[in-house]
Formats: structure tokens, C-alpha cells, sequence
């Protein structure tokens, strides 16, 4: 399978900095927007770029709390702003353009444009399918793509509704794509690289009882099985007190036959 994603000519990137590369080039560097907001503006209406985005929708992800009286005037600037930013010709040449009028926006983007955020939710599907599949051995490139993408800090300093659904669903790629890597690990015997794995994984959820089985299994396989019963054991204790509840069934199975 060709790795496309490497062939692209635009790329654009809304996690860690924010910015624009053509083949491999920053032509719009993190600094140029116009502040955190500014940002904020350039990475919502490229997620949302296949529509026109009315000023009312755009003022309530720049203000969540209520804008102020003198919103439209703000957000006028902002748009201003990404609009000279959008209009160089390097950019024109790739296809890049900025629709404003009737109180609407839109940033328009060639077919191949490669969205970082895209790139992953695609890689993280390409590993799951060949884990799927049984082809473990294959999910690496792709699953560490999609880890590497979901691990950067998206719009850093911004909080608001649509911004926290983003970083939501970057902690649930995050976890997927490490499941991916985990399996991959122990498929190709690398014992060790699937305890850390699983480890990262239980510090990101320490309640997600797949992941503990994981960090239990990979303990067993690396020869440690004293290990693994105590990751039952500290999972056990803050289940009942935190949750008052216990493990499932499945992880009392694998707890016992860990015993045996």
C-alpha cells in the first residue's frame, strides 16, 4: 500500500503548532495568526471547511460565554486577518481560498490537502482494519502515526465546547492506536515494548479494565506473572473504593488462571 500521505503537497497542521506546509515548507508559520484565537478561527472552518460557516456559529466557538457587545466587530478583524494570511500566491497556486460574504465563511482546500487531524482518524483505521485482518505485524507505520498526531496538545490555552470534543476525541484515537501498538507488540514477541504500552495506556485511563488485562497479560508473557497478579491487585483496591465495584469476570478469570 502506497503511504500517501507522504506525497502530499499542502499539509496543515491544527495539533502542537498550528500551520501551513507545501512539499515540506512552512509558509504559514504558528506566529502569523493572530493570536490564540486566530488559531482557533483557521482550525474550525478547515474541519468544517466542506460548508459555509455562518459569523453567528463561528462567534459562539470563539466566545462560548457570551460574546461581547462588540463581537462582530472582533470577529471581523480575526476574519480580515486569516484572509490576507490565506490570499498569498503560493497558497492561490495550490488551490487555497477564502470565501467571504452574506455573513458566511469558508476556507476552501484542494482534494489531496493532507489535515493532520484527518491523517490520523485515517491511520488509526488502516492499523485497526489490518489488525482485523490478522496482518498484527502491519499495524506499526500506521498505528504510530496515529499515536504520534494524538499525543500533541491541540489549541493549547482555549477551552470551549467544540475545542474539548476535539481533545476528546484525540484521548480516544490516543487509546485506540495504542491498543493497536500493544497488539502488534505482543504478536511480534516484543514482551517488554508491550508493557510500557499498556502502561502508558493505564496512566491515560487507569479505570479501563481492557487496558489492565493488557499490562497483566504483558507482564505474564515478559515472565513476570508476581507482577501481574499486583497489577490486579492495585486495579482491585481504587475499583472498590473509587467505583465501589469490582473487576469483571473476564478479569477475575485471568486472575486465576495467573494464580494457576
Amino acid at each position: 500500500m502506497a503511504n500517501h500521505w507522504y506525497e502530499v503537497g499542502i499539509r496543515i497542521y491544527l495539533t502542537g503548532r498550528v500551520s501551513v506546509e507545501i512539499n515540506g515548507n512552512v509558509v504559514v508559520p504558528e506566529r502569523q495568526f493572530r493570536g490564540k484565537q486566530g488559531r482557533l478561527v483557521f482550525a474550525y472552518l478547515v474541519c468544517e471547511r466542506a460548508r459555509p460557516v455562518s459569523r453567528e456559529e463561528l462567534a459562539a466557538v470563539v466566545w462560548p460565554e457570551n460574546p461581547s457587545d462588540g463581537w462582530e466587530g472582533a470577529l471581523s478583524s480575526l476574519t480580515s486577518k486569516l484572509a490576507a494570511l490565506l490570499s498569498t500566491d503560493v497558497l492561490k497556486a495550490q488551490g487555497v481560498s477564502f470565501n467571504r460574504g452574506f455573513g458566511q465563511f469558508q476556507i476552501l482546500l484542494p482534494a489531496d490537502v493532507w489535515i493532520d487531524l484527518e491523517a490520523g482518524n485515517s491511520a488509526l483505521d488502516r492499523a485497526e482494519s489490518v489488525l482485523r485482518s490478522g496482518e498484527a505485524g502491519s499495524a506499526l507505520g500506521p498505528a504510530t502515526v496515529a499515536a504520534s498526531i494524538a499525543r500533541r496538545p491541540f489549541l493549547p490555552g482555549l477551552n470551549g465546547f467544540w475545542q474539548d470534543s476535539q481533545r476528546r476525541k484525540l484521548e480516544r484515537q490516543l487509546l485506540r492506536a495504542l491498543d493497536c501498538l500493544y497488539e502488534m507488540q505482543v504478536f511480534r514477541g516484543e514482551t517488554e515494548l508491550a508493557v510500557e504500552t499498556a502502561m502508558e495506556v493505564v496512566v491515560l485511563d487507569p479505570y479501563r479494565e481492557r487496558t489492565q488485562r493488557f499490562l497483566m497479560e504483558a507482564y505474564a508473557a515478559n515472565g513476570n506473572k508476581a507482577k501481574a497478579v499486583g497489577v490486579y491487585h492495585d486495579f482491585r483496591r481504587p475499583l472498590a473504593d473509587d467505583l465501589g465495584t469490582e473487576p469483571s469476570s473476564e478479569t477475575e478469570t485471568l486472575y486465576l488462571k495467573l494464580l494457576d
